[in-house]
């Protein structure tokens, strides 16, 4: 199968036991139909027992907050 994007050959890879079809040239992800509720699926267990975030006093850091870590997609789309 052909990026949309860009025309490469899309690859195959399984994450979070579902097969998903990804652009190794523009990083690109195609999820078939039911693919993004069964990733979301087995990643809540996960999303519950995450530690929470840290909350810095205002003081702390310049007063910048600190960057927030990505959600649960960005550990399942680390290619």
């Amino acid at each position: 199968m052909k990026c949309p994007v860009d025309g490469d050959t899309l690859q195959m890879t399984e994450r979070a036991g579902v097969e998903i079809d990804y652009c190794p040239t523009c990083r690109g992800v195609w999820l078939d139909r039911g693919e993004l509720d069964k990733i979301i699926e087995r990643s809540a267990p996960q999303a519950e027992t995450a530690p929470q975030a840290r909350v810095y006093p205002a003081g702390d850091n310049d007063g910048r907050r600190k960057k927030k870590r990505g959600g649960f997609l960005e550990d399942l789309f680390d290619f």
